[in-house]
């Protein structure tokens, strides 16, 4: 993608309550992607300048959670697909053999990545009320 700058100087003057957009960014897409683009903005409800800066701009903020963020909040999903699934054994007066402890290990270690990625997605979109697997 190729950055462009205008040639006036960048201000800090404000425009209608928000900062002065200065840059431009520009690159090239097939026709068929621009049909894409173009009938997302629409069904959005909103112009096309305005529906791309906001997919680069989410598209930016979520590629922000650095790597170990991503790994430590799968292990805490993982913790807490865990001890969910124990201490619902344990409410219900259940004990856990070792083939089921195992069995549970498993589901935890298969299911943990797919649990953490929900979970990000939805902190990401603002939806901190469904945060919980």
């Amino acid at each position: 993608m190729t950055s462009l700058t205008n040639a006036e100087p960048i201000t800090t003057r404000k425009l209608k309550g928000r900062m002065r957009r200065a840059v431009t960014l520009s690159t090239k897409i097939t026709p068929r992607e621009f049909d894409l683009i173009s009938a997302a903005s629409e069904a959005d409800g909103r112009t096309l300048g305005e529906w791309v800066r906001e997919a680069l701009l989410k598209a930016a903020r979520s590629s922000t959670l650095d790597l170990g963020a991503n790994h430590l909040m799968t292990e805490i999903v993982a913790l807490q697909l865990f001890l969910t699934d124990v201490f619902s054994s344990v409410a219900c007066g259940e004990r856990i053999s070792a083939e089921g402890y195992e069995q549970l290990m498993k589901n935890v270690k298969a299911n943990k990545g797919r649990a953490a990625r929900e979970v990000i997605a939805q902190y990401v979109s603002g939806n901190d009320e469904e945060g919980h697997v």
